[in-house]
């Protein structure tokens, strides 16, 4: 799960991080408001969207060269005039793709003055079971454009969760940063509070581009993106209260609602499959037989007749979806609970569109007994390479 930057920053603020003053705006006033209790005399207006590069990013409606999701003004007024044309606009940055985001709020910051720029970044390390630290020299820079151009500038280590941080930690990033004296002593206490908020929150991730020095030798953090574990969520009701449904794909919160793994791609062929292997296999054959997947939809091992009605409406909701490749392979669950399902989500949703099944597994032939006597339209697939060629040839053949 993923939250905005004000939001972020003030779970870090908990532990202790030291952030610039800041204050989250719904309406034009209370951008308003907030810019005459920070005071200025210089103000950081922040559109807030789950998306990076919104300072380089494009309002639609307004000119080409008109300024972008982050402005730094001058003024009460200046906020105020801003704040009007911004909100409820839709921004399009590299990472929104061309329908961009609606921004719905924004955040009024105290403008600092930045003396260098690093990035930092806590994340789950997979391959060692430890949290990775990542920190280069080149902040305020997409990290992937610094590993393709100046990998070397990127330094990363691992902490132990046995142990926690330790003082060489601190000592490895203030030398990745060329931090020394002081600073070198912020920057330890920094990771701390950092590792201790990853911890204490299950964090998958924990971005901060740019953590900066300030004039006077502070160190601050001036952006911060955090997305959270969702199978963690239940023991963090505050975190879960902080969830921007109007960020997500409303495809993706009904199929969250039942315990379904989706996610909203572009193409054109729906998947409902039974296993996260299996789901990526499917999308890959489809790709490979000349289509493009409407989405990832994994309905789990132990996937109910009622899963599978719920998955099949999520699916037919996309007007963009032109037919249907169900492969299952029952090994817990059962084929021929998953063809009931099936039969039962064509009938209620009245299905327009071809579809594909393909079963294998746990009582497989029985499930395609169940689908053959249904009389409904359904094409019956022996394996997935020949399900894959059928839903294609099908689609194009209606297109």
């Amino acid at each position: 799960m993923n939250i905005h930057e004000h939001q972020a920053k003030a779970v870090l603020k908990e532990f202790g991080v030291a952030i610039p003053r800041g204050m989250p705006a719904f309406t034009v006033g209370h951008a308003e408001t907030a810019a005459e209790q920070l005071g200025g005399p210089v103000f950081v207006v922040k559109s807030q969207i789950h998306a990076g590069g919104r300072g380089k990013g494009k309002f639609e409606g307004l000119a080409p060269d008109a300024k972008g999701g982050v402005r730094v003004l001058k003024s009460v007024e200046d906020v105020k005039a801003n704040a009007a044309e911004m909100l409820g606009r839709v921004l399009v940055t590299h990472q929104t793709g061309p329908a961009g985001k609606q921004v719905n709020r924004l955040y009024i910051e105290e403008g600092a003055a930045i003396a260098k720029e690093f990035y930092l970044s806590l994340l789950v390390d997979r391959d060692t079971s430890r949290v990775s630290v990542v920190a280069s020299t080149e902040g305020g820079m997409d990290i992937e454009d610094v590993a393709h151009a100046t990998p070397e500038k990127i330094i990363t280590f691992t902490i132990d969760p046995a142990t926690g941080v330790w003082p060489h930690h601190g000592l490895a990033l203030g030398q990745a940063l060329g931090l020394k004296g002081d600073l070198a002593k912020q920057a330890t206490k920094l990771l701390n509070q950092l590792y201790e908020a990853f911890l204490a929150k299950d964090m998958a991730m924990l971005e901060i581009n740019p953590l900066i020095v300030t004039a006077d030798e502070q160190l601050r953090v001036l952006d911060a993106k955090v997305s959270f574990d969702p199978n963690a969520l239940y023991r963090h009701p505050d975190i879960k209260a902080l969830r921007d449904e109007s960020e997500e794909d409303p495809k993706e919160i009904e199929a969250s609602k039942h315990d379904l793994s989706y996610i909203a791609l572009d193409g054109t062929i729906g998947c409902m499959v039974n296993g996260a292997g299996l789901a990526m296999a499917t999308m890959d054959i489809i790709k490979l037989y000349g289509a493009a997947p409407a989405n990832f939809l994994d309905v789990g091992g132990g996937a109910t007749k009622e899963k599978v009605t719920a998955a099949f409406k999520i699916i037919t909701a996309d007007p963009n979806v032109k037919g249907i490749l169900v492969n299952i392979f029952g090994g817990i669950a059962r084929c021929d609970i998953l063809a009931e399902g099936v039969i039962a989500a064509v009938k209620e949703t009245g299905l327009k569109v071809p579809l594909v099944v393909r079963l294998e597994g746990t009582n497989a032939e029985l499930g395609k007994d169940i689908i053959n006597k249904s009389g409904l339209n359904v094409i019956a697939a022996n394996d997935l390479s020949d399900g894959a060629e059928k839903i294609v040839k099908a689609v194009q053949g209606a297109a």
